[in-house]
């Protein structure tokens, strides 16, 4: 198997060599991390980065804290949280009385700050929404708690001037796109929990 797999991306490269576009081979590997010491190219191989002990996951709607005033924003992440797990994950949405976990959550806070103003005309050009939140993830067989995160922030900058003249709803949405792919990450099985705490940093730091 390891021969014929080399044999074949050394056969590539060659085309590619000569000019003709190349398909990756590597797209008909399954989807998953690689580990040390096992069998495949390199003693190398391939499992699922998600809990192959979950099948199903219900999202109720989150909810947001009594300091959030901004209205709808837990309609969108929660539509945006579902839409991720069917397009990202392994994972099937469903009503309660068919999920094998669920995936509850609250909106804790909403911050925003000026970053920049127009020198001309002193009115501030760029913004940044920050984005407190909170969820577990619940074996709903069990009773378990998979994953529990109590203060997970995400930020985000949209520009208020001209040529793009974006709004709150506007900067929101990116923010809620990003809110959702980082509480996604969590639902990785063990061995993908450290890649989703250092991308955690990295967006607090930014």
């Amino acid at each position: 198997m390891q021969t014929a797999v080399m044999d074949k991306l050394k056969h590539g490269c060659s085309l590619a060599a000569g000019g003709v576009v190349l398909v990756c081979l590597l797209a008909a590997w399954p989807l998953g991390c690689v580990e040390p010491g096992g069998d495949g190219i390199g003693a190398y191989t391939m499992r699922s980065q998600y809990r192959t002990d979950v099948s199903s996951v219900f999202v109720p709607m989150w909810t947001r804290g009594d300091d959030v005033y901004r209205r709808d924003l837990e309609f969108r992440l929660t539509e945006a949280i579902i839409k991720r797990i069917e397009m990202d994950t392994p994972y099937k949405s469903t009503r309660k009385s068919r999920a094998d976990t669920e995936l509850s959550g609250e909106i804790l806070l909403i911050e925003q700050r000026v970053l920049s103003f127009n020198p001309d005309t002193g009115n501030p050009n760029e913004f940044e929404i920050v984005m407190t939140l909170s969820f577990t993830w619940r074996d709903l067989r069990s009773g378990e708690n998979l994953v529990e995160e109590l203060d997970l922030q995400v930020a985000s900058t949209y520009i208020a001037d001209a040529p793009l003249s974006e709004d709150f709803f506007q900067g929101s949405q990116d923010l809620i796109e990003e809110a959702s792919r980082l509480v996604v990450e969590y639902m990785e099985a063990e061995w993908g929990e450290e890649a989703a705490e250092a991308d955690r940093s990295e967006n607090d730091i930014q």
